[in-house]
């Protein structure tokens, strides 16, 4: 019974837990045909994972064939070291993206929301979040102006920018309080030319970001870069989505990280 007990602690929960983060990966695939570095990172290692758990004495055998060479010794202690690095870079990034995700203003603020797909000529589902939030921030805080920053996609009817100002206009924010910033196509765009129109405008230069909670650690990069210290508001992201964003997010902090703004 012992030995029964500890095969399900040992095998069947570490598969099972696979198993479920291997299916979030691949939702957004099946759902919505988003592909991209986060979910095929994360599927893959979930995939390994629920293999290994799932078959361990397969894996024992070929652990023990690679061993026999010397060239495989020194392949298992390369990958071994890899593994161990990118499981605690993940971990450290993890600890600063949580960080970041909520630090509401605590003075005179100037609200960034940053744009997201526009569907059909409405805002996505990721986008009308991010809009909602900020909705609820400025009709509390109704002396605080916004700028709602995003260009044009080939695949969208209207701009990002356009899009949030008729969605959060129809909710009763008054235009006088919305400036369109129209021409961003990335983060890092789209705080460097909001940055520029709140010179212009002599508008509040303490900004708060609003975007999903974890995007808010590298738009603070990228704004620190600028030279702002952002305040975060932060949108929920939906669950099943959650996991491929937060791995892409890795990726893309290590690359900021090393590589600076592009």
């Amino acid at each position: 019974m012992d030995h029964f007990i500890k095969d399900i602690l040992m095998r069947a929960v570490p598969a099972l837990i696979s198993f479920i983060l291997l299916v979030l990966f691949i939702l957004p695939v099946v759902r919505i045909g988003n592909v991209n570095i986060g979910n095929l990172a994360g599927g893959a290692v979930s995939l390994g994972l629920l293999l290994i758990f799932l078959f361990p004495e397969g894996f024992r055998r070929l652990l023990h064939t690679i061993k026999e060479s010397t060239g495989g010794r020194i392949f298992l202690w390369v990958a071994g070291i890899a593994a161990v690095l990118c499981a605690l870079t993940a971990l450290v990034i993890s600890f600063f993206m949580v960080r970041a995700i909520n630090d509401p203003p605590k003075g005179p603020t100037t609200v960034v929301v940053l744009g997201c797909q526009v569907k059909n000529g409405g805002p996505s589902k990721m986008l009308r979040r991010r809009l909602d939030a900020a909705y609820s921030f400025l009709s509390e805080n109704e002396d605080v102006m916004v700028v709602v920053s995003g260009g044009k996609g080939d695949d969208e009817a209207i701009s990002e920018a356009q899009c949030m100002m008729e969605y959060l206009t129809a909710k009763g924010i008054s235009p006088d309080r919305i400036i369109m910033e129209d021409k961003s196509t990335s983060t890092e765009e789209n705080l460097r030319f909001s940055k520029a129109i709140i010179e212009e405008k002599g508008l509040c230069e303490d900004i708060t970001i609003v975007t999903d909670g974890y995007h808010q650690l590298r738009a603070e990069m990228l704004a620190r870069q600028l030279g702002m210290d952002p305040w975060h508001i932060s949108a929920k992201t939906a669950g099943w989505l959650l996991p491929t964003y937060w791995v892409r997010e890795w990726f893309g902090v290590a690359y900021y990280g090393i590589f600076g703004a592009k």
